[in-house]
């Protein structure tokens, strides 16, 4: 890849789902860095710059968020809510990457302002246009449009 490193922040709880995403992630060559986190407080602490997060050299503000739903200390979707309420990250994208297809999920995800929403198991071809369709190949040539 060209130009300036791409960030990706993964919030996904199980480590299994964490390391197939991750490894498929570097397979399509799609980010620079990946950086993980476990639970929706760590999320948001990553987000906003908070405790061990705090050095934003270490830490940048991410390209793209990958979001599951069911995680632990703070819901996916109040995590989605914060973040896109705001300011300063409400035009990071944001795609639901989750077991989750309820009616009531999907339906709160976009009303949250999701950019998109994936049901795992996730087909990485459909998962890669996905990223094309969301403008993400974009980024990786000219860095953060916001």
């Amino acid at each position: 890849m060209n130009g300036d490193p791409l960030t990706i922040l993964l919030v996904e709880d199980n480590p299994d789902h964490a390391e197939l995403v991750k490894r498929n992630l570097e397979e399509f060559q799609v980010a620079n860095q990946i950086s993980h986190v476990e639970d929706g407080e760590a999320a948001l602490d990553y987000m906003k710059g908070r405790g061990r997060y705090s050095n934003r050299s270490k830490y940048p503000l991410p390209d793209l968020i990958l979001l599951d739903l069911r995680l632990p200390r703070i819901d996916g979707l109040e995590v989605l809510r914060e973040i896109k309420s705001d300011t300063t990250m409400h035009m990071i994208p944001v795609v639901i990457l989750t077991t989750s297809d309820g009616e009531r999920d999907v339906a709160m995800a976009y009303e949250y302002h999701a950019n998109s929403y994936v049901t795992k198991p996730v087909d990485f071809d459909n998962f890669a246009m996905l990223l094309k369709d969301l403008g993400f190949y974009w980024l990786a040539w000219n860095k953060r449009p916001w």
